[in-house]
């Protein structure tokens, strides 16, 4: 190989490898907020044609494999919360509800992902998409923000006060976000103060829910695209899901501060105006968005 091509592999590599750490990074700050951190990978992967670089197979594996790294910052937050149920659950009957209401919750996710995930990838994974329930997510989030104002108390305070059926709830209203765009912690929160749960128990609730519902995800996309992957792979991989922890680390401490104090109606004026501005591009030709 002449020194200029091991030149011009490296600098591939190098580009490759910050796309895949802005990927992780992007993850990480959206993955908890109620604004989709699937569509903000799916707009920033086309900005940043980064499917062209490494497969469209492989690029939706990626965006999948990465949240892990989201994840384990939740569980590196609640270290002490998840370490009190465990074991508790053979003495405290609030540690054995508690688990109880995660899993009956997390079930849902699982029959309809089985059931609907590999239309849904086929036909939605779009940028109009995206923008679209971008838009109508922030309608929903305003919506639910008005309802709230109203309500001078919450009918489930803590995520302790849980029954199993609110717990099943939340699981249905996660589904909605295999539609990208939606938000899982979106559904999940809003749907639950729909439900009667206070802004911070339904925030706290997404938290937990997540922990399964998303390595649960990882695991299966990367069993199901085995064949795609290689040891070649894992370096690249690996800078997302790092960059993923890190700024997911910083999101959640921040979010649990804010949610104390604050609503959610600037995350909806985010949604609007950021879907508003997708459409905007895409059907003036402004930026092409790599369908």
């Amino acid at each position: 190989m002449r020194p200029s091509e091991l030149n011009l592999d490296l600098n591939v590599d190098l580009v490759l490898f910050i796309k895949s750490a802005l990927m992780g990074i992007v993850e990480g700050l959206t993955e908890f907020l109620p604004i989709s951190s699937t569509g903000h990978l799916i707009l920033a992967g086309s900005l940043m044609d980064f499917a062209r670089h490494v497969g469209d197979d492989k690029a939706k594996v990626f965006d999948i494999a990465i949240q892990t790294g989201a994840i384990l910052a939740v569980i590196l937050v609640y270290m002490q919360r998840l370490k009190d149920t465990v074991s508790g659950l053979t003495t405290k009957p609030e540690a054995r509800r508690f688990t109880l209401n995660v899993i009956v919750a997390f079930l849902p996710a699982v029959v309809f992902g089985l059931a609907f995930g590999k239309v849904i990838k086929a036909h939605l994974f779009t940028p109009v998409v995206v923008a679209t329930t971008f838009i109508l997510g922030g309608l929903v989030i305003l919506w639910a923000e008005k309802l709230a104002q109203r309500t001078q108390r919450y009918r489930v305070e803590s995520v302790d006060d849980m029954t199993v059926m609110d717990a099943l709830k939340v699981g249905l209203m996660q589904c909605l976000a295999l539609i990208p765009g939606t938000s899982r912690s979106g559904a999940t929160i809003i749907g639950a103060m729909f439900l009667g749960l206070s802004r911070q128990a339904a925030t706290e609730f997404s938290f937990f829910l997540a922990i399964p519902t998303l390595i649960g995800a990882g695991v299966y996309s990367l069993y199901k695209a085995r064949e795609y992957l290689s040891m070649a792979d894992l370096p690249l991989f690996g800078v997302g899901l790092v960059f993923s922890f890190l700024s997911a680390w910083v999101c959640v401490r921040w979010l649990i501060r804010y949610v104390s104090s604050h609503n959610f109606i600037p995350f909806a004026w985010y949604r609007l105006a950021f879907g508003a501005l997708i459409l905007a591009t895409w059907y003036t030709g402004t930026i092409n968005w790599a369908e």
